[in-house]
């Protein structure tokens, strides 16, 4: 695509409101976007649907819905340029900010850690090698399979489940991967079997306790508050 043509694209002012909203490297889904510039679902997903088919965005599907993001670092250089001439435009910030500040920390996703820590862990899982993308989701390496067994969770019986065995989910506040499946879930029961996180009665809420920092320093290498 011309120059010409994605300076019409990006002279609209929804399209370059939702386009700075991801300039961050987030993913996010139509809803927000289409809150955050301030435009109805319907006008932004005629909107998207051009950027996307510009390739300057793309879109991953997760459960019901589908996350946007930056097609590529390119893109993210050309918004800096553009913004360091017009300035950024002007984004909503999110009404259920108070609510979700309360969840984003730590909390589950069905049956496995989801927020900071469930994102925390899954890149600590990356950089020590116990996991790695494969295709959309994760797999076991046999470096994982050693740690995984150490701290007292055997690959091998969740690689029997009838599930998907790691799944690669989007987390919806931090919006970064977490990882989920049967890998996901084993996690967690561990954790609360440790004593290293509890959940806040009828809440989703995750609280890392003071065994749980010491536990997540020493075998993952990061700390949490």
């Amino acid at each position: 695509m011309g120059p010409s043509k994605i300076a019409g694209l990006l002279g609209v002012p929804a399209r370059a409101a939702m386009l700075w909203a991801l300039a961050g490297g987030e993913a996010l889904p139509a809803s927000e976007l289409a809150y955050r510039a301030g435009i109805t679902c319907q006008t932004a997903s005629y909107h998207l649907a051009r950027l996307v088919e510009a390739r300057l965005l793309t879109v991953e599907p997760c459960l019901r819905y589908r996350y946007y993001r930056l097609a590529s670092p390119e893109v993210a250089h050309l918004l800096e340029d553009l913004m360091a001439l017009s300035g950024p435009p002007p984004l909503r910030d999110r009404a259920d900010r108070a609510v979700v500040d309360r969840l984003r920390l730590a909390r589950s996703c069905y049956d496995h850690l989801a927020g900071g820590l469930g994102v925390a862990l899954t890149d600590a899982l990356d950089c020590q090698g116990w996991i790695e993308l494969s295709e959309r989701d994760y797999r076991v390496t046999p470096c994982g399979d050693a740690g995984f067994s150490g701290l007292g969770i055997e690959i091998p019986v969740l690689r029997r489940q009838p599930r998907l065995f790691a799944r690669r989910c989007i987390d919806w506040s931090e919006r970064r991967p977490h990882i989920g499946g049967a890998v996901g879930a084993a996690l967690m029961e561990r954790l609360q079997a440790l004593g290293w996180i509890r959940r806040e009665r009828a809440t989703r809420v995750i609280r890392v306790t003071p065994r749980g920092r010491r536990g997540l320093w020493d075998t993952f290498g990061f700390g949490t508050k």
